[in-house]
């Protein structure tokens, strides 16, 4: 497993005098797994139960699911 403080692009369009939302990857999933099994997914769930937000996005350049939680930084 890689770096869990995977930084992702913020938008450009953001003042930067506001309070900034700083994504943290969790966890990284192997896009192949088994058909009908969906290990990011399960994860993020897991998390959402605990109350902590994220989202699972895909990074296509290393064919990677990614479990994302985000926070607010000023």
């Amino acid at each position: 497993m890689q770096d869990r403080t995977t930084t992702l692009a913020r938008a450009p369009h953001l003042d930067d005098n506001v309070a900034q939302v700083a994504p943290t990857v969790l966890e990284r999933f192997p896009a192949g797994a088994p058909r009908g099994s969906w290990p990011a997914e399960e994860f993020a769930a897991a998390r959402r139960t605990e109350g902590q937000p994220v989202t699972v996005v895909m990074d296509l350049d290393t064919d990677t699911f990614l479990v994302v939680a985000t926070g607010v930084t000023v």
